[in-house]
């Protein structure tokens, strides 16, 4: 079973709507996926018509005496099931507190038979939560627009894990781009050379991932000939090349 984080320190990169259809598309190609919502604001939740709640508790989850077959709901697509958010998923740092890193690895201990793939969208910050993944996943896909903001907390993101000698590598794809800007076009054409595990594929500033929301859908469903869609389904590609 790979872990694969979808992680920004900086919030509105595109995290959720990368974490859906990455998770959508892998399923598509014949993988047993598990698509773990770690954010409050249970986004990808909503995207995918569950409703917000972790059956017994953040808690139980936590403590590894959850039930599988009753916090984990199945998706409208085949091969793609979620372990939702919810409002008490705010807690997830305090209860995380102390405890040995990799916990979100052994959490999932009971399931690791079940699934080829799991994909974890996490929340914008650096906390006792993100120290768990760092731990846990086998790479961070880290979405970045193309502007000076997003390379900074790119370049924050680094410093942190040489600080903490985290091991997992960063895979950074950009995000939200649009060629019309200079400053996009300037910037993608430089930072490969920071990055040298940066992904070549460059998701679009388009309408169809705004309309994720009112669709509740991955944009192959809605959308499959928009040039966001090919970005993701090249981008998938490129993440089965490296898993």
């Amino acid at each position: 079973m790979k872990m694969l984080a979808i992680y920004s320190i900086k919030g509105g990169v595109g995290k959720t709507a990368s974490a859906v259809n990455l998770a959508a598309l892998a399923s598509q190609a014949g993988h047993r996926v598990l698509l773990w919502d770690l954010d409050p604001q249970a986004a990808t939740t909503f995207y995918l018509r569950v409703k917000p709640k972790v059956r017994g508790g953040v808690d139980k989850l936590v403590k590894g005496k959850a039930s599988f077959d009753k916090v984990i709901r199945t998706s409208e697509m085949p091969d793609l099931d979620l372990l939702p958010a919810s409002f008490g998923s705010r807690e997830m740092d305090h209860l995380l507190e102390g405890r040995k890193l990799s916990r979100l690895r052994r959490i999932l201990k009971p399931v690791h038979d079940d699934y080829d793939l799991v994909i974890l969208d996490c929340p914008p910050s650096i906390s006792t939560l993100s120290e768990h993944v760092f731990s846990s996943v086998d790479a961070l896909l880290v979405p970045t627009v193309p502007t000076t903001l997003s390379l900074r907390t790119l370049e924050q993101l680094r410093e942190h894990l040489d600080e903490a000698d985290h091991t997992c590598p960063v895979w950074p794809f950009f995000t939200l781009a649009d060629r019309r800007k200079k400053l996009h076009l300037d910037v993608m054409a430089t930072l490969n050379q920071d990055w040298p595990l940066m992904l070549t594929t460059t998701i679009p500033n388009a309408s169809a991932v705004e309309r994720m929301g009112l669709e509740r859908a991955p944009i192959t469903q809605f959308a499959r000939s928009s040039p966001a869609a090919r970005a993701y389904r090249s981008l998938w590609r490129e993440l089965e090349q490296r898993l």
